[in-house]
């Protein structure tokens, strides 16, 4: 079973648009956008990695705090799509992001995220018992997105030891200082974006160089899989075997729908990790799920035919002295 955590869920929303003015010359009349598509469903990393293994059928269990009626709307998405749910209720309201897309720069969308609902201290510790217990079931355990108001920066570090100490392999699906914080404790699968923040676990990460040499830190401090995106259609894995360049041979004009994407890398990964695959394989099938996510309007691809084809279009090279 693959345990999933989602500490700050959310209802992703898109909208498709013709045109997006992003400024007006008359700056007293109003702005109307009218959206020629819509659509709605559960989100937040975690989450996203869960309906991804669920619909390829493996058993999983996604984890996190819900709030109000969106976390009921969210619920019933993860439920419908196979998941297990295991979620701690909070009052409050569960965030809404938002995404719009504009056609001809689908590569490039406009996003408005929300903070999220305070997490109080009690609900927290009823999160550690469910945690620790869904753990005697787990072969792996996704760490994903945000940390949300009242959790502290140092808490996926803390979950990585919980899950440890247990014997279950950890990923850490996030960035900025919850990924900082959490490198130290030795995961076996982190997933930086350096397009987010230029860095990995404290170490600059603008060039290709400073990528590898962050990289190579995260495994020395134990981290066995690290594979970081660089840019939208590349990414660097770095283990303790080598370090290899992943490209996808695909133009930006085929993708329209980004979101989620990064989601499907990771899910894939794990799904094929799973099935018996060597890392290079998994990571090779993870970034063809990335692929087939992007090249179509909904946020992931659940199709293992249509992920299967787009393997052909991921070159993998590995580096001289890696």
């Amino acid at each position: 079973m693959i345990l999933t955590v989602t500490l700050n869920p959310t209802l992703d929303k898109f909208y498709w648009v013709d045109h997006l003015p992003l400024s007006l010359e008359r700056v007293e009349e109003e702005i109307l956008i009218r959206a020629k598509k819509s659509d709605s469903s559960a989100g937040g990393k975690g989450i996203n990695v869960s309906i991804f293994l669920a619909c390829m059928g493996v058993e999983t269990v996604a984890m996190g705090f819900l709030a109000g009626h969106t976390g009921q709307i969210i619920l019933r998405d993860v439920l419908k799509r196979g998941a297990t749910a295991n979620f701690v209720w909070i009052e409050g309201e569960n965030r809404t992001n938002v995404t719009i897309i504009e056609r001809g720069k689908e590569y490039h969308p406009v996003k408005i995220h929300e903070e999220g609902p305070h997490i109080p201290e009690r609900a927290v510790e009823v999160f550690l018992r469910k945690y620790s217990r869904m753990l005697k079931r787990a072969e792996y355990v996704v760490l994903g997105g945000a940390l949300p108001p009242g959790i502290p920066v140092d808490f996926y570090r803390r979950l990585v030891r919980i899950a440890k100490d247990q014997g279950v392999r950890t990923v850490v699906h996030a960035g900025r200082d919850a990924l900082r914080e959490a490198i130290p404790e030795g995961p076996y699968f982190v997933k930086p974006d350096v397009r987010e923040e230029a860095e990995v676990g404290g170490l600059p990460a603008r060039t290709e160089e400073e990528i590898i040499q962050a990289g190579k830190r995260a495994v020395e401090q134990g981290v066995e899989i690290c594979l970081i995106s660089h840019h939208v259609t590349g990414d660097i894995l770095i283990t303790r075997e080598g370090v290899w360049d992943l490209e996808a041979r695909v133009p930006l004009t085929k993708y329209k729908n980004l979101v989620g994407a990064d989601d499907a890398l990771v899910a894939g990964v794990l799904y094929r990790l799973v099935e018996g695959d060597t890392v290079l394989d998994a990571v090779r099938f993870g970034m063809a799920a990335a692929i087939a996510s992007a090249e179509i309007e909904p946020k992931l691809c659940l199709s293992r035919s249509a992920i299967e084809l787009e393997m052909r279009e991921v070159e993998v090279r590995r580096k001289e002295g890696g």
